[in-house]
């Protein structure tokens, strides 16, 4: 009846609350979730299981790349996403977007190019 969401992975959570801002590159492992702005880019780390959330008020000025995405806030560069990418509700992309898997909940913006990609076939939930 309850299971654990698809998203999240076993291993540590980062979260950049609301009133945080952070300027540079971040290579990451586990969960990232921003809910403040980060001025970079999201780098998830190679071979390692990695999932990323931009929050409703949650801002990203930089490309981001990792396997898991959902984003639920305003992306402003490109986004590469080699399993599944999730724009929620209030997504604001402004950057091509590359996936294997995609899903858009009605609401969600992209100005950008969607662009399939072959994706990861490693098992990294």
């Amino acid at each position: 009846m309850f299971h654990k969401p698809t998203h999240l992975h076993v291993g540590a959570t980062t979260l950049i609350a609301k009133t945080t801002e952070i300027q540079g590159d971040l290579h990451f492992s586990g969960n990232l979730e921003i809910e403040g702005t980060l001025v970079g880019n999201i780098i998830a780390k190679d071979g390692e299981s990695a999932s990323l959330r931009v929050l409703q008020d949650g801002k990203v000025i930089g490309k981001i790349q990792a396997p898991l995405i959902i984003i639920n806030g305003k992306v402003e560069g490109e986004v590469v996403c080699s399993r599944h990418l999730e724009l929620a509700a209030k997504a604001d992309v402004q950057g091509n977007v590359h996936y294997h898997f995609l899903e858009v909940v009605k609401g969600a913006q992209v100005n950008g190019k969607l662009i399939h990609t072959e994706g990861s076939d490693k098992s990294n939930q």
